[in-house]
Formats: C-alpha cells, structure tokens, sequence
C-alpha cells in the first residue's frame, strides 16, 4: 500500500510541475514528422535529389553522384554492391535526418520497373509522394504506374520537375501533361525563367520573389540564395522574357489556386522547379513540402475474424505497426535479417512486448535499430511515422506482419503481385545446396523472387518467378557474393500464375493441357504457372468450381 501511495504522489509531483504525459508528448512528435517516397522514372534524378535534402539536414556533408563504377563515391542510399557497380538503385532504402524541428523520415526507392515491387510495398509506409520529372521528358512510363499506387492510397503528391538548366520542354506542356495523363491538376508553386542555357532562376508565385540560379559551388549555394522581391509582374522586367512573363500571367489568370485541402486529398499536386544536381530550388522544395506534407496519418485494419475494420490514429497511446520490407545481411559480416517497421500508433520503447497478431503470440523487440543507408544506430524509442529495423533471428517475422499492445487487428495488407518472369536455377558445385536453399529462401522474403516446388515439398528442381526479368540478374548477384553459391539461371517459357482457390482440383488433369505445371509456394498452396493466355482461358472454363487467382491466397496462420 506505501509503494502505491508513493507512486501517486510522485504522478501528482509531476503532474503539478507540468511534466507532459504520454498523450502529450504524442501529439507533438507526431506533428513534427514527415514520412515520404520519392518516386519517379529512372535516370530523373532521384538519388541526386535525395543527397542534396540529406546535405540540407546534415546528415551528410558530400554528396556522391551516380556516374561511373569506379570514379566516384556510390551514393549514401545506394548501399549494396550490386547498387555500387550498375549505378542504379535495386531496393529501398530507409534515411532519417532532422531539419528545423522536424523529423524526415525519408523512404528511397528503385526507380527501374523491375524492381517496382518493392516500391509499391514501400510506398504503403509513406504518408506523401514526392514525383520527381525530367523537364526534357516529362511524364513516364515507370512514372504513371507509380504515380497509380499513389493515387489509389489517396496520399498527397508533390512534383518537383528536375534539369531546368538542361534542354528542356515548355512549362505549360508540361503542366498539361502531368494534368491529361496522370488525371491530376497542378498548381505551380515556382515558376522557372528560362530554360537550358538561358535558365536564370524561379519566380516564386506565393512570396513574389525571384531566386536566380546558381551552379553547385557558386556563393550562397549551401543557404538561402538571395531573393529579388517584386510587386508586380511587370516590375521583373529584363529578368523575364516576353515568352516566361505570358506563361506566368496565363498561369496566374487561368491555373488552379492553391487549395492545401485538395492537395492532401490528392486531388491536386503543387509543382516546383529547380535542378536537383546543381543544388537549386531543392532548399525552398524541402522547406515549402514540410509546411504542406501531411504528419502522420491514420491507418485502416482489415477485414478480419479478428475486428471490425477501424482506423487506427497516430495518437491512439497503444503502440502499433506493420512490416513492410524484409532485408537479409545488410551487415555480410553477420549474416543478419532485418525486418523494417512502420510506426502506426503509440510510443515504441526498446524492450517492450508486444503481440504478433499473424502467430498470435508475445514478442519482445530487443535490438531495435536506425537504419541510414548501411550504418545502423540502436534506438530506445520511436513515434509514429518512424521507420524501426528489427532483427529477426527467428525468422518469423513475414511483409505485411502486424505488431500490436493486445493485438486484436491486423493493418490492411501489404500488395502483392504475380510474377511476370519464370527461371529455373542450376547450382554450380552440389556441396552447396543447403547454402543455395538458404539463400533461396531468405531472398523470396524480401521479395527479390518468389521460389514454387515440387507438390511433395522436396528442393529438387525449384522454379523461381519474379515481377522483373533483372531481378534474376541481382538474385544470380546475391547469391555469389552473399552465399557463396554460384547458380545458372536459364529463362523458362511460362507467362504467368495462378493461385488455385478451391478444393481437390484436378492436378494431374491440368498439367497434361497445354505444359502447364503445378507447383507450391512457401505456404503450401497450389499455384499453377501457364505458358500462354489461351491455356489459363482453358483452364478457367474447364474448372468452373475453381478461381485462378493472381495474387498469394490470404496467409495461413501458423
């Protein structure tokens, strides 16, 4: 009873001295966090983009730019060897900085339509979408598809067109483009004055200023770069040609206003300019885009046995959150499986026990860690919107997995998708096949593949299906240098699978039409892979109690 007591007169001590409390402080870390992607088409710029917001927020002091194998330092996101010698980025990566009192939860994702299936599941851990262009090429096709994940989760986009100081298409087109083929309404923020050669700089539409352009390593290119204000349009006089002073008045007479409701609905996307290699605009970009993104946000449950769908607010003090992406030996040296978390709800702590809604059991998050790039830091607490890396050495841990304090929902499920490639693997030197399995399978739980077997669940003969033909190429790549397996992979002629939904369908009666093949995925169920449109027609018509689905069935409980 005198430990009680003493307890409720330290809570009212504090309580009188004004300490916060839990709900509190909650609100105010999740009012100063910003959880983003940038997406875009490869070779925009994006990985220059993202170097040059991490040198704003001091988390780097050098940004490398991606030109060549072995002249330059590989980029700060670009971390994994592969990444380091094809100058591209092959999976997402988690960068956190601090800028003015805010928290940036930066999200890096691939831009090759190869590895974009690992860019919609990243995406599902962002509250905003930050739509890179290339002002010579405007609207792309990896640029649409993505900008489509976007939309359909309804979060806020913001574009930044890119390479104003290149040759490039006219403002207007490309306004007019992002408006008819992406079906959303722009609003410039920024206007450019030039282009190519003749670029000079931005006309800031909100404050009337112009910002004149300077190269990287010119005065003021690290701050604020000195503004010329103007009343009117007219006053910009020989800074303006008669061809940029038009495009600003139609702009101003006949564009959409800027309506900060409409744009976190989605439904219109603010647009700056600038050149992300030459550090200009990026600076008024990062500072305009955290007024504007949204904080964290809600998250929808799923249709479960186990609740009503709900929404889940960032406020709510029960910790909660979900898995997005998987990462096997980031550290080679310790051969270590990192499961990345988005923080939904609550205050994460170190140590704590929470419940694995998927298993239905207590699970202790003892090694929670940082991630910036490669480099990890272990953390003792996180807040909504917070991206956490939890080591897995049990290997329970699965994409789409929800952690709860009591459990009793799951978070709407991570997508998924049907591959589009198939391959068969040949292991080089037989002494390895157990690495060669372990590999198989850590690597189809990030999601670099997807591994089918035999109906009696034996390692012979594995077929492996990706969204992208050059996932083959980084798997081939992994598996040397982080397994010690050397495989051949050999492009098998299938276009397509299908997961079989029903029971005692007719497997040896299916394979014997048209080659098709029955196989299983990790969970056991039956997936039949097609080798042309008119044998999966085939199949729908002569099953008629069966779904050939396109995606996993739902995940079986263990």
């Amino acid at each position: 009873m005198a430990e009680s007591n003493d307890s409720s007169s330290t809570a009212e001590t504090q309580k009188s001295f004004g300490e916060p409390g839990l709900s509190t402080v909650l609100a105010r870390e999740v009012a100063r966090r910003r959880t983003f992607a940038i997406i875009s088409h490869p070779d925009a710029g994006k990985t220059t983009l993202t170097e040059k917001l991490l040198l704003y927020g001091g988390a780097i002091h050098l940004a490398g730019a991606v030109k060549s194998k072995t002249k330059t330092k590989a980029t700060t996101s670009d971390w994994m060897e592969i990444e380091k010698q094809r100058g591209i980025s092959v999976t997402s990566s988690v960068l956190q900085f601090e800028y003015k009192g805010y928290c940036i939860n930066l999200l890096d994702t691939p831009g090759h339509k190869d590895f974009s299936e690992d860019t919609y599941r990243t995406l599902t851990a962002a509250d905003a979408a930050v739509m890179l262009i290339d002002a010579a090429k405007g609207v792309e096709a990896q640029t649409r598809k993505l900008f489509e994940v976007c939309r359909m989760r309804g979060i806020p986009i913001f574009t930044f067109v890119n390479k104003l100081d290149r040759p490039g298409r006219d403002p207007i087109e490309l306004l007019d483009e992002i408006e008819k083929v992406l079906g959303i309404r722009s609003c410039p923020m920024t206007w450019p004055i030039g282009t190519g050669d003749r670029f000079k700089g931005v006309y800031d539409r909100e404050k009337k200023e112009i910002l004149f352009f300077q190269t990287e390593g010119q005065a003021n290119v690290s701050g604020r770069l000195k503004p010329k204000k103007v009343g009117q349009l007219q006053e910009l006089g020989s800074e303006f040609d008669e061809e940029t002073l038009q495009s600003v008045e139609l702009v101003e007479l006949a564009g959409d206003p800027f309506d900060h409701e409409r744009v976190l609905r989605g439904e219109l996307t603010p647009v700056f300019f600038g050149s992300a290699m030459n550090n200009f605009g990026v600076e008024h970009f990062l500072e305009r885009f955290i007024e504007l993104a949204p904080p964290p946000v809600g998250r929808k449950t799923s249709d479960s046995h186990l609740a009503e769908k709900k929404l889940i607010e960032p406020t709510s003090t029960k910790f909660s959150a979900f898995f997005f992406k998987i990462q096997a030996n980031m550290d080679p040296s310790h051969r270590d499986r990192v499961a990345f978390m988005r923080v939904c709800s609550g205050k994460f702590t170190r140590g704590m026990t929470v419940k694995h809604v998927r298993l239905g059991k207590d699970v202790k998050l003892a090694m929670p860690v940082n991630f910036f790039g490669q480099e990890r830091t272990v953390i003792e607490e996180a807040w909504p919107g917070d991206i956490v890396g939890v080591l897995d050495t049990s290997g329970d841990l699965r994409i789409g997995d929800t952690l709860a304090q009591g459990g009793g929902f799951e978070f709407e499920g991570v997508p998924q998708f049907s591959p589009e490639h198939f391959a068969s693997v040949t292991i080089l030197d037989p002494m390895k096949r157990k690495q060669l399995q372990k590999g198989l399978d850590q690597l189809s739980e990030e999601g670099v593949i997807q591994v089918y077997r035999q109906r009696d669940l034996s390692d012979k003969d594995p077929v492996l299906g990706a969204v992208g033909a050059l996932q083959f190429e980084v798997l081939k790549h992994r598996l040397l240098s982080e397994y010690s397996v050397n495989v051949n992979i050999e492009k098998l002629s299938y276009t397509c699978a299908r997961w079989v939904e029903g029971e005692n369908f007719d497997v040896d009666g299916c394979e014997r039409r048209e080659g098709n093949r029955c196989l299983v995925d990790r969970d056991a169920n039956l997936v039949v892979l097609f080798k042309s449109d008119w044998a999966l027609r085939w199949a729908e018509d002569n099953h008629k109690g069966f779904r050939f689905l396109k995606t996993p069935l739902a995940r079986r409980r263990n």
